[in-house]
């Protein structure tokens, strides 16, 4: 059942998780020497400059599975294109993950708080939109550190393939986004990433309940 409130509480966690991952993709590329991202104007906080539109629907449906615009990366001017590769692909849910922390302990801050106005309790807003952001952010970046090409994980993965295999393994990416779908439509994907995101998003609010 549509919930206008819960939308607009989603919409702040989920701009700020697909914003800052693709940011982190781009950031990373340039400071490893690469100026395509910034020549693409994606080195910027403007998550109008990120979003894909199916991707961030699928997002806002889900609240664990979406996509943003990819940042065009040239890896021609890494010095180490592999190993480089797979770093900018790492950048993208290592900052979901920390924004989970961070949403995490104001999550916690909130629930601790009696904060009011006249006779609304403004800590409870703040508190859910909090939660969704510790969800959001680490269902974004469980989903794309699974390794199917193109996802960031299958980027990372290959730098530890053999040689000859890592093409190979690349050349899955035209049939990626149709694994994906088949895995979402039969219930797999589901079955995988739910219980990750759980035991994590469980162990984030636990963790940083304790400072």
């Amino acid at each position: 059942m549509f919930d206008l409130k819960i939308l607009l509480f989603l919409t702040p966690p989920l701009l700020l998780a697909l914003t800052v991952h693709e940011f982190s993709h781009g950031f990373i590329a340039y400071l490893l020497g690469d100026p395509t991202p910034k020549l693409a104007n994606r080195l910027t906080l403007n998550p109008i400059k990120h979003l894909d539109f199916f991707g961030t629907l699928t997002l806002f449906i889900t609240q664990a599975i979406g996509w943003a615009k990819p940042v065009p990366i040239n890896p021609n001017y890494f010095k180490n294109p592999w190993r480089d590769m797979a770093l900018v692909s790492v950048a993208g849910p290592l900052s979901n993950i920390f924004l989970a922390i961070l949403f995490g302990f104001f999550f916690n801050l909130f629930s601790n708080l009696e904060l009011n106005l006249q006779n609304f309790a403004i800590s409870d807003p703040l508190s859910l939109i909090c939660y969704l952001g510790v969800k959001i952010n680490i269902g974004l970046g469980i989903f794309n550190l699974l390794p199917i090409p193109p996802l960031d994980g299958s980027k990372i993965i290959v730098k530890f393939l053999p040689l000859p295999l890592r093409i190979s393994y690349l050349r899955l990416e035209i049939f990626g986004f149709f694994i994906i779908i088949f895995l979402a439509i039969t219930g797999i994907l589901s079955k995988i990433i739910y219980p990750i995101i759980s035991f994590f998003s469980d162990f984030i609010f636990y963790f940083t309940n304790i400072f």
